[in-house]
């Protein structure tokens, strides 16, 4: 369950992290209005739930409440990766110093949590990973012990933080574990120029096993902006809009995370995570290829299945039922393998669908997937 933004903001407050001050509406009259409570200048600010608003210009500054009416105007109902825009939060503008990057994110494969930090904030951190591993810091957190002052400290001085920002380190891990969260997130933490420790963005993922302790967000919290995320959730799938090119299906997460990892290092980009679970019926199977074929992103699509309780000839006839009922353009790999695997090539052979291709080996299926969707 992702929160948006002024959620975060919302309870970063409430355990001590300092915000700047911000409303939110969806109304470009009321804008002018909040700029005017704020002191006139502000940052506009869409409210979705995904990465890159600045980049795709739904992040504005404004240097009067009429300049804040027409911003928000302009930013309300703009799509951003897929999101449409139905709210913008106007925050007041800080003059900034200094940023940083920290986050406490749920590390399954270790069993405890990782804190991730990083003295070059304010931009994308997969991009500074990318760039410059040694200036990302990632320590291991013992759940049982948790984030005291002296952890907090061990984290900032990996990272390169000051001592003031320890502090701070201790309040998000008092955010994660009093919410139910599994990640938590600031980018960018400043330093003001008056010499505060600002969080001026937050991004919070609850967890959905806490949804019955969590229930103060309603709707709002629990919704999809995507509206092909909210088609997903409506008929009960995993479903993750990515910004990539090649649609994903898998049955399993370990499975899905390892096909996108498979996908991207073949030159493409995942466009979706789609987990149809270990007992997979032919309904949710067409259903999943529904979602993914209606995001006009997708090129082409990738099923990786590894039979075990789902049976593979279940998964073909899912397949089927999907390409009769929607008629797709769009061209499809298919890896089955285990359970009832033969039986569900000789289905899809017998079909004979000219959107299908097999394949033996997932390596191979994603690179036939990446080319199709990168061919001219």
């Amino acid at each position: 369950m992702d929160l948006y933004e002024h959620q975060a903001r919302e309870l970063f407050a409430e355990h001590g992290i300092v915000v700047p001050r911000a409303e939110v509406t969806d109304s470009p009259k009321e804008a002018r209005e909040i700029a005017r409570r704020l002191g006139g200048r502000v940052v506009v600010k869409a409210q979705v739930k995904t990465g890159g608003r600045g980049k795709a210009g739904g992040v504005k500054p404004a240097a009067d409440p009429p300049a804040a009416e027409l911003t928000a105007r302009q930013i309300l109902g703009m799509d951003i990766k897929g999101h449409r825009v139905g709210k913008v939060m106007l925050a007041e503008p800080v003059d900034v110093e200094k940023e940083w990057y920290v986050s406490y994110v749920l590390d399954r494969a270790a069993g405890r949590f990782l804190a991730i930090a990083s003295a070059e904030g304010g931009t994308e951190i997969e991009e500074v990973a990318a760039r410059h591993p040694e200036a990302v810091a990632r320590v291991h957190i013992d759940p049982a012990q948790g984030v005291t002052s002296a952890k907090a400290a061990e984290i900032a001085t990996a990272a390169g933080l000051p001592p003031d920002t320890v502090d701070v380190l201790v309040r998000l891990w008092d955010v994660l574990v009093r919410e139910d969260a599994l990640l938590v997130e600031v980018n960018p933490l400043v330093r003001t120029a008056q010499g505060g420790v600002v969080a001026l963005d937050g991004k919070v993922t609850l967890d959905d096993n806490a949804r019955f302790r969590q229930n103060r967000w309603g709707e709002e919290g629990t919704g999809h902006d995507d509206p092909l995320e909210a088609a997903a959730a409506a008929r009960h799938l995993n479903y993750v809009r990515l910004d990539g090119e090649v649609g994903v299906i898998g049955n399993g997460a370990g499975l899905v995370m390892s096909t996108l990892d498979v996908v991207a290092s073949c030159g493409a980009r995942p466009a979706n995570f789609l987990d149809i679970g270990g007992g997979a019926s032919a309904r949710i199977m067409a259903d999943g290829l529904s979602v993914i074929l209606s995001d006009p992103a997708v090129k082409s699509v990738f099923v990786n299945v590894f039979g075990g309780i789902t049976a593979c000839d279940a998964v073909a006839d899912g397949i089927v039922q999907a390409l009769d009922a929607i008629q797709p353009t769009k061209p499809l790999v298919v890896r089955l393998d285990g359970n009832n695997a033969a039986r569900g090539r000789a289905i899809l052979r017998e079909h004979a669908h000219p959107l299908v291709q097999q394949a033996t080996t997932m390596d191979g299926a994603a690179r036939r997937a990446a080319e199709l969707a990168t061919a001219d």
